[in-house]
C-alpha cells in the first residue's frame, strides 16, 4: 500500500507558514445521517504513523489511528445533520461542516489543505484543494480518519435508536439492506428527504 506523505506540509513550513491543517469529510453520499468533517493540524512530530485514505483502511486500523491522532494532535470536528443537508444541499452542508471543524481547532491555521473542496468563502485564508488529497497528503488523510470514525460511531448510535434499518452495518449508504428496510418501514427522522432514492420511496408509500 502507498501511504500519504508529509511533503506538502513540510514544504509549506519551509515557506514560513506556521500552522497547516488538512481537511476532509465523510458522508456526502449516504441516504441518512449527518455529513462530518475532520480537520487535523500538522505538527512536525517525529515518528508520525503511516496514514491513508480512510476508505482503504480496516476498522481496526482506523480506530487505532483515530486514537493516536486525537491523543497527539490538535484536531476539530464539524457535524451537519440531515435537516440542514435537506435545506442547503449536500455541497453547502459539507462546506459548513468543514468550517465548523476549523472553528473547533484549538489554534486557528494559516494554511489549509482540503480534499477537493474550495472553502475560500467560508474560511478566507490561504488554501489548496487537492484532488484525491486523502491518498496523497498526510494531514488530509488524518482528517479523513477523524471524519470517518466519528461518523461511523454516530451511525452505530443511531442503530440503537432505529435498529430496523441496520445503520450499524451500512452507515446510511444505499445498500440493498438499507433499501429493503426503507421499502418495508418507510423513512425515519435521520433520512435525507432531499435525496432522490429516499424521495422515490416516500412517494411510493
Amino acid at each position: 500500500m502507498i501511504y500519504a506523505n508529509t511533503n506538502q506540509e513540510l514544504g509549506l513550513l519551509d515557506r514560513g507558514f506556521k500552522l497547516i491543517c488538512g481537511i476532509d469529510e465523510a458522508g456526502r453520499g449516504p441516504w441518512a445521517g449527518p455529513v462530518v468533517a475532520g480537520c487535523v493540524a500538522f505538527d512536525n512530530l517525529k515518528d508520525l504513523p503511516q496514514v491513508n485514505d480512510s476508505k482503504k483502511l480496516s476498522d481496526k486500523q482506523k480506530d487505532r489511528l483515530f486514537d493516536w491522532i486525537t491523543a497527539n494532535m490538535d484536531y476539530g470536528v464539524g457535524i451537519v445533520d440531515q435537516d440542514i443537508i435537506d435545506d442547503i444541499n449536500i455541497l453547502n452542508a459539507t462546506k459548513l461542516a468543514m468550517k465548523l471543524a476549523v472553528d473547533n481547532l484549538s489554534n486557528y491555521p494559516d494554511y489549509l489543505l482540503i480534499d477537493a473542496v474550495n472553502l475560500y468563502k467560508e474560511v478566507p485564508i490561504i488554501q489548496e484543494n487537492i484532488i484525491r488529497g486523502d491518498e496523497k497528503v498526510w494531514s488530509i488523510a488524518a482528517a479523513s480518519i477523524i471524519a470517518k470514525v466519528t461518523r461511523d460511531r454516530l451511525m452505530i448510535d443511531y442503530h440503537l435508536k432505529y435498529p430496523e434499518y441496520s445503520f450499524d452495518r451500512h452507515k446510511g449508504y444505499g445498500t440493498k439492506i438499507h433499501q429493503e428496510a426503507l421499502c418495508k418501514y418507510g423513512i425515519c427522522p435521520i433520512h435525507r428527504k432531499s435525496y432522490k432514492p429516499v424521495i422515490k420511496i416516500m412517494n411510493s408509500k
